[in-house]
């Protein structure tokens, strides 16, 4: 089966890179993460107008980006839906990719991380990512595996652009992701058993499964739901074509009401490794409100609490997960090596 390995027994993936830290998907971020022990990194891939893939969480650029504050690109503003109104956003799609190199990255969770980093850090290409991959692996003398996920494919598919055909083609110019852990994610379906069949020549490639809310329908299926998906039947199909569910973590420790504790840890691991499928959790996060409450720190919801993150990672491995996905690999990988100890 095709799967991604990890240096450890449980797969440490940098969210983002080393999000918590530095800007989201910035090479700097990735590197922190590479140094701080992540075994992979994981892209988000949005497309430009010109098709090339680059990497950002929301197509809207004013999300993580110094756009608004550019006066050349003041033009390429569109109305976006912001609370009860509307705010100017920018799609990416709207841009070329030369313009989008002209733009730095900014915190978008600034109220929790602050902005010290601001400004100092263009947008990376997915091309870039895999060269900076490849770098990376030959210096620490390991392989670095690449985790891409691939944001509103359906969406772009109806502009006209392709992020399969984008990540295919990266394979061909890449020898690095036909040789190093390359694991692509989707919330969709379709996607991901197209690539599942143009990448069966390479056993390194594997796809990964994300599950949104329960009761939420893939953008690509109108004939079920997540839930659907978790079922007995919808595992055994998922395992057609992937090797990875990827699921929130509430979905292997439910959070009880009455303590704000996990309760006991869900049957879905189980359940996913006999129908083949490894399960990775998302996200673990170190502030206090991404925390279960009863494992909060003393403070506000920005609190960062390494005491409580930590017990989440530890039930989350005793839970039996193959992977998380982390803002601070760091973290995790000194508590998993503490852990062995």
């Amino acid at each position: 089966m095709r799967r991604m390995q990890s240096s450890g027994t449980v797969t440490l993936i940098a969210h983002r890179g080393a999000s918590a830290l530095l800007p989201e998907h910035t090479l700097a971020a990735y590197q922190r993460a590479l140094n701080d022990g992540a075994d992979c990194i994981e892209p988000d891939l949005v497309m430009t107008r010109d098709g090339v893939l680059v990497a950002r969480h929301d197509r809207d650029l004013a999300a993580s980006t110094d756009i608004a504050s550019c006066a050349e690109f003041a033009a390429y503003a569109v109305p976006r839906a912001r609370g009860a109104g509307t705010a100017p956003g920018w799609p990416c799609e709207n841009l070329g990719f030369a313009q989008v190199q002209q733009l730095r990255a900014t915190e978008p969770m600034p109220s929790l991380r602050g902005r010290a980093h601001d400004g100092r850090f263009a947008v990376p290409s997915f091309d870039e990512i895999v060269e900076f991959a490849e770098s990376a692996s030959r210096r620490v003398g390991r392989l670095i595996g690449v985790i891409p996920e691939i944001k509103h494919s359906t969406y772009f598919h109806s502009l006209g652009l392709d992020p399969e055909k984008a990540l295919l083609d990266a394979i061909d110019r890449h020898a690095y992701l036909r040789t190093a852990p390359f694991g692509v994610q989707s919330f969709e379906v379709g996607n991901l058993k197209r690539l599942h069949e143009a990448t069966r020549d390479f056993p390194n490639v594997f796809m990964a499964q994300l599950i949104a809310d329960l009761d939420h329908r893939p953008a690509d299926r109108k004939d079920m739901c997540y839930a659907d998906m978790l079922e007995p039947v919808g595992l055994a199909d998922i395992a057609r074509y992937a090797q990875v569910l990827a699921v929130h973590t509430p979905r292997v420790l439910p959070i009880d009401p009455a303590t704000g504790a996990p309760a006991a840890p869900t049957s879905l691991v189980a359940e996913a490794h006999a129908a083949g499928l490894a399960v990775y959790a998302w996200t673990l996060r170190p502030e206090n409100c991404f925390l279960p409450p009863a494992w909060r720190c003393q403070g506000d919801s920005s609190t960062r609490c390494e005491a409580g993150a930590r017990r989440e990672l530890q039930a989350l491995i005793e839970a039996g997960v193959d992977g998380v996905f982390a803002d601070d690999p760091g973290l995790c990988r000194r508590c998993m090596e503490a852990g062995a100890n």
